[in-house]
């Protein structure tokens, strides 16, 4: 690890004993380079991909003038050519700042984190937030295309390795695949991260045992949601002959937060708003 890279990640409070604090705190959101993973993959300032990282939080809530408290589900979506991402802890915390500060309804709420998240990372994020009653937004939904995961395959490698990526031949094909088995762990904590994760291509056909055990390479791998999409998208953009590649991960919540990366070659592609059972 670089001293840079050490230095920074050493500078965050993930990993660090907690203070949370009990008044609204837009210090508390802190930041992290796309640029400390972006190098090791050898992704510059001209990115290979366009995308979003889509944020879902489930535990936001704050005083009416009243006194009563009220309650809400966020969705935040922050477009991929940040310099930075939000350090998901620190998210955490700053959200949960809101919960003894009295506020005059939910849209001023909104307004105050897409002004406080949008000027950390100097970008247009859009700030959505949800009743407990609106369950359509986060209702399970099926994924699509053909899930990989039952397919008769042995491995016992479990760190990243980009040598098992195979193609099928010639052939060039357009389909959607997905697996439930994207594992990696938090590059601070050491923490499992737990996804599914959804690829749309479009040319030199896959091997998808080989996709497989490529994705299940990661799960001893210390690396942050987003980066670890990048990684997988540069992989496959790289190792075969695709016209369009979109890749998307659809990580299990912690500290009332999940992140969906989507990555996509394409800039007419749009991420899908589903959520996993998992979710």
């Amino acid at each position: 690890m670089s001293n840079h890279r050490k230095k920074v990640l050493e500078s965050l409070e993930l990993g660090k004993a907690t203070r949370y604090a009990t008044e609204y705190d837009p210090s508390l959101l802190q930041t992290v380079p796309r640029s400390l993973a972006r190098d090791v993959i050898g992704v510059g300032t001209e990115l290979p991909f366009t995308g979003v990282d889509i944020w879902f939080g489930y535990e936001l809530s704050w005083l009416r003038p009243s006194g009563i408290p009220q309650v809400a589900l966020m969705r935040c979506t922050v477009p991929c050519n940040t310099d930075s991402i939000v350090e998901s802890k620190s998210f955490k915390l700053y959200l949960n700042s809101f919960n003894q500060s009295q506020f005059e309804s939910m849209e001023v709420v909104s307004t105050i984190i897409k002004r406080d998240v949008g000027g950390l990372l100097q970008a247009p994020v859009v700030i959505d937030l949800f009743t407990v009653g609106e369950l359509a937004i986060f209702s399970p939904s099926e994924f699509a295309g053909d899930c990989i995961d039952d397919l008769d395959v042995s491995t016992n490698t479990y760190t990243v390795n980009t040598d098992l990526l195979q193609s099928d031949g010639t052939s060039k094909v357009k389909e959607t695949l997905h697996s439930h088995l994207l594992k990696s762990n938090c590059l601070v904590t050491n923490q499992p991260d737990w996804a599914s994760v959804v690829i749309d291509y479009t040319g030199q056909k896959l091997d998808r045992s080989s996709l497989l055990t490529y994705l299940v390479s990661f799960r001893n791998h210390n690396e942050f949601h987003e980066q670890c999409v990048e990684r997988i998208f540069v992989d496959l953009w790289t190792k075969f002959e695709l016209t369009e590649l979109s890749v998307q991960a659809f990580y299990t919540r912690r500290g009332g937060l999940d992140i969906n990366p989507f990555r996509s070659s394409s800039d007419s592609a749009q991420p899908r708003m589903i959520r996993s059972n998992r979710q």
